[in-house]
């Protein structure tokens, strides 16, 4: 699908894009902790900018590093 230029990807070539299984994908999507996502229907797309931006949340510099640095903390 096709809006404004902007490609949807279904959740097979989302996984694909991000190296993981599709059902990794539909178990992040579940408990919500996967990428943004839309719903048409039945049919579950993803946008690559949704893509890179949950990936790029996720990057870490060390397997120590739990991303909370420079994060302020919350009371």
């Amino acid at each position: 699908m096709y809006e404004n230029g902007t490609k949807y990807l279904s959740t097979r070539e989302a996984a694909a894009w991000l190296g993981l299984s599709p059902r990794t994908l539909d178990r992040y999507r579940v408990s919500g902790a996967g990428p943004a996502f839309h719903r048409f229907g039945s049919r579950v797309r993803y946008l690559a900018a949704d893509l890179e931006a949950w990936a790029s949340a996720r990057r870490r510099l060390s397997t120590s590093d739990d991303g909370t640095a420079g994060r302020e903390e919350r009371p």
